[in-house]
């Protein structure tokens, strides 16, 4: 996917940020913390993926379905791939 290069260090310190929040989690759980602390990690990080969801969602839309110039074939194909991923998102 090209056009996420341009955005690459953005995403990339977002997945860095959740993976910090997925371990201090786990650190949460090893560590016995307190019940409404370990709910407000699991929270954020649900938030955290919501949020690179929603940037990845929106750069393939932007860039197979709503770009000038796709044909037909490639605006349906763009939008089945975004479809499909947001179905498995939803499970």
């Amino acid at each position: 996917m090209a056009h996420l290069t341009q955005d690459k260090d953005a995403l990339q310190k977002r997945v860095r940020r959740i993976a910090g929040q997925v371990q201090a989690l786990e650190r949460a759980l090893e560590g016995d913390a307190d019940c409404a602390s370990t709910l407000h990690l699991a929270a954020a990080i649900r938030g955290a993926v919501n949020g690179l969801m929603d940037q990845l969602i929106e750069a393939h839309a932007r860039e197979h379905v709503a770009r000038p110039g796709l044909s037909d074939q490639e605006r349906n194909q763009g939008l089945e791939e975004v479809l499909e991923a947001i179905r498995r998102y939803a499970k």
